[in-house]
């Protein structure tokens, strides 16, 4: 079923279009929410929580990619539920992802530092569209969904410590960037 009908059946409220929606993405999901978390239950719950979400948030709203919007909610749902899990001692791969990104973008503290952080975002985004296309997947794919250098390196035919090197230059790369665009580190 394609994205504009499967949107359809969360407006008339059948409840089809979870079903809908978890044959067409949710693979995809509980793949992302797997990446973060690495535990197939809480995966599980957080793929569910986030088709309980798309529920009440439509209507009103019509996401324009319903793939990407899914993700990102799955995306968000999995980080809060490993911060809560952190905190108790436990971890994941994301612990890692974060060490290797945090020399190069801060993560905001407060209320006063959300406008500074949409301009981050605005500023990650120009960096990511000079990218080429497949620096650029790689990269979304290593730092957004959470895929392992290995997965990513099998998949492209490449090597995973080429993977790592290239990573690494990207790192650098985007730490020049934000310098250059005035983004305080």
């Amino acid at each position: 079923m394609d994205d504009s009908k499967i949107i359809d059946l969360y407006w008339r409220r059948d409840e089809r279009a979870i079903a809908e929606t978890d044959s067409k993405y949710g693979a995809y999901c509980r793949a992302v929410s797997m990446n973060i978390l690495g535990v197939r239950e809480d995966a599980e719950e957080c793929v569910n929580d986030t088709y309980a979400r798309a529920w009440n948030a439509m209507p009103p709203e019509r996401p324009g990619r319903l793939r990407a919007w899914l993700a990102g909610i799955t995306r968000n749902l999995s980080i809060d539920r490993w911060r809560r899990e952190r905190t108790h001692g436990r971890g994941s791969t994301v612990t890692v992802l974060l060490c290797e990104l945090e020399e190069c973008v801060p993560a905001p503290r407060g209320l006063e530092e959300i406008t500074d952080a949409r301009e981050l975002g605005r500023i990650l985004n120009g960096w990511l569209e000079s990218l080429p296309r497949q620096d650029c997947a790689d990269f979304m794919r290593r730092y957004w969904g959470g895929e392992s250098v290995a997965d990513i390196a099998a998949s492209r035919g490449v090597s995973a410590n080429a993977l790592s090197q290239k990573f690494a230059r990207m790192r650098r790369s985007l730490r020049s960037y934000l310098e250059e665009k005035g983004a305080v580190l």
